[in-house]
């Protein structure tokens, strides 16, 4: 096929605008070269893209098929042009990382502080996301490297292991729960929280699962840190849902108690996930293999 990206550009902006003509005014074309350039696409591939009719024209499955890929392709080009244009700037590396809120706050500041500081022209793009919506970045190409719970359904990545923790329930010493050794999430549900930010990837998943059981978690108050939440918690304005690790460094500085929670989805694998490792550029391979904590992480590497 020999398309290049003008006819990929065009044929999007047409299947955008439903018609030719307004796709051709978007790419300041005339409309009769527009018309040539799509019908020459559709001779090359052998089968039809658009159907046309009074209304305008609509993507057969042949032309839905080609807006995904063209997508895919102009993302790619834009976010080429981009990286060369930082070589300009002494930068060599541009790596978009999406993770989850457990993750972002609890294991990855260290090993990415390494990373940076051992890769001075290497920068990286890091965004909070839900597990689930991280798996369909990666998968799109919206981002390069996902870290995600392992319970996510993550067929055609390839995935690594990253960090096990676990969430858990935390009180202050006098709260009605406090000596509680297990309970489920459900049984708190009758408490007042303190939570994280509502754009937190972590509180959205809390609310839904509260939701799940026809109940709402009574947030009387969010803030931006696992931190913040275990200082409010000591001082007994509810309780809260932190991971492990921060329950263990906050309880050597606070009073608080720290309660197993039963659920399932309390144990937490957390792995990384990517469309392909040996697609990356180099210094993504390298974060990889550095955040996995292995030089063997390719050889290694499962296929979902």
């Amino acid at each position: 096929m020999r398309f290049d990206l003008t006819d990929l550009k065009l044929f999007l902006h047409v299947v955008e605008a439903g018609s030719i003509t307004a796709g051709a005014e978007r790419m300041h074309l005339a409309v009769a070269a527009a018309s040539t350039r799509i019908r020459n696409m559709e001779i090359e591939l052998g089968t039809a893209l658009l159907n046309r009719d009074r209304q305008g024209v609509q993507p057969t499955p042949a032309g839905r098929t080609l807006v995904h890929h063209a997508r895919l392709m102009l993302q790619q080009a834009e976010r080429m042009r981009g990286e060369l244009r930082e070589y300009a700037d002494g930068l060599k590396g541009h790596i978009r990382l999406m993770s989850n809120t457990n993750a972002l706050t609890e294991f990855l500041p260290e090993p990415l502080s390494q990373f940076l500081a051992s890769h001075p022209q290497v920068n990286i793009d890091l965004e909070e996301r839900l597990s689930d919506e991280i798996v369909a970045a990666v998968a799109d190409g919206q981002a390069d490297i996902g870290i995600v719970a392992g319970t996510e359904d993550v067929s055609g990545l390839e995935v690594f292991p990253f960090r096990v923790d676990r969430f858990v329930l935390v009180t202050a010493p006098r709260h009605p729960l406090a000596a509680a050794g297990r309970i489920a999430f459900a049984e708190a549900l009758d408490c007042d929280f303190v939570g994280l930010d509502r754009t937190s990837s972590l509180q959205r998943f809390l609310s839904e699962k509260a939701e799940r059981t026809g109940r709402r978690l009574k947030l009387r108050v969010q803030l931006r840190s696992f931190d913040a939440v275990c200082r409010l918690v000591e001082c007994n304005v509810g309780v809260g849902i932190v991971p492990e690790t921060t329950a263990v460094r906050s309880m050597k500085t606070m009073a608080l108690r720290r309660i197993d929670l039963t659920d399932d989805w309390a144990l937490r694998n957390l792995t990384i996930c990517v469309r392909r490792l040996a697609d990356l550029p180099i210094h993504a391979q390298e974060l990889v293999r550095s955040l996995a904590g292995t030089q063997e992480t390719q050889r290694n590497a499962t296929h979902a």
